[in-house]
């Protein structure tokens, strides 16, 4: 019997060995991953294929060399973050024409609507050792926008705490005029004006030329929130 529970022991981790093998080798929910990369972060982004549409705008925009500016952090998003911007951006297309039969893709959006993508670069190495807990506002490569900052920093959460104390989180947050926490209570906010905040689910990858930060899927590219025609 005691041999009998050592081999299936043994048989438990080999599978948990050969299923961790086989996850994505960069996402790593909030954690890091291989934290050094010996290429440039646009080369990173290119060698793996969850940030294809990504570096399809970022050639559509003419931004490969910002990206690679020296001393940058590039706050990335994968495809999943892409499709449903590109979606309702052929959405408002077919609405304008009238055919929903139309052919639309990243190719279809002009450089200067697309080169709203600087909103997620920004000089300094944003890792976590240099984030505090505290709320600090950032301007962007984009530069100052109206009625918008953007609020990075550690979020800690406490959710896990069979396993561990606390996980503190790279955020990103958009915050449209008043940071929403510290408006009056009771204060109505509008869909419209609500701060959109999502944290990283990969962070402090540093490439030869700064940082990459990976958020969560559920966040739309550009922050946008027109109609898929899904919806």
């Amino acid at each position: 019997m005691k041999k009998l529970q050592i081999v299936l022991i043994s048989l438990i981790v080999v599978l948990f060995h050969m299923v961790s093998c086989e996850s994505d080798d960069y996402i790593n929910d909030g954690g890091k991953s291989q934290r050094y990369v010996d290429m440039t972060t646009y080369d990173f982004l290119k060698s793996h294929g969850k940030f294809d549409s990504l570096v399809a705008i970022i050639d559509q925009a003419g931004l490969k060399e910002m990206v690679n500016a020296p001393n940058t952090t590039f706050f990335a998003c994968t495809d999943y973050s892409v499709a449903p911007y590109v979606a309702a951006k052929k959405q408002k297309r077919v609405v304008e024409v009238g055919d929903e039969n139309i052919q639309f893709g990243i190719k279809n959006i002009s450089a200067q609507e697309l080169d709203s993508l600087k909103m997620y670069m920004f000089e300094g190495a944003f890792i976590r050792e240099f984030l505090t807990r505290e709320n600090q506002y950032f301007t962007s490569r984009y530069g100052t926008m109206n009625n918008t900052r953007f609020l990075i920093k550690l979020r800690r959460v406490t959710a896990y705490s069979d396993y561990l104390d606390y996980v503190d989180y790279v955020n990103f947050t958009r915050v449209r005029g008043t940071l929403d926490s510290e408006l009056p209570p009771g204060q109505v906010i509008l869909p419209q004006e609500q701060d959109q905040s999502f944290d990283c689910q990969t962070s402090d990858i540093i490439t030869k030329n700064g940082v990459v930060n990976v958020l969560s899927d559920n966040h739309r590219l550009m922050f946008n929130g027109e109609s898929t025609g899904g919806n």
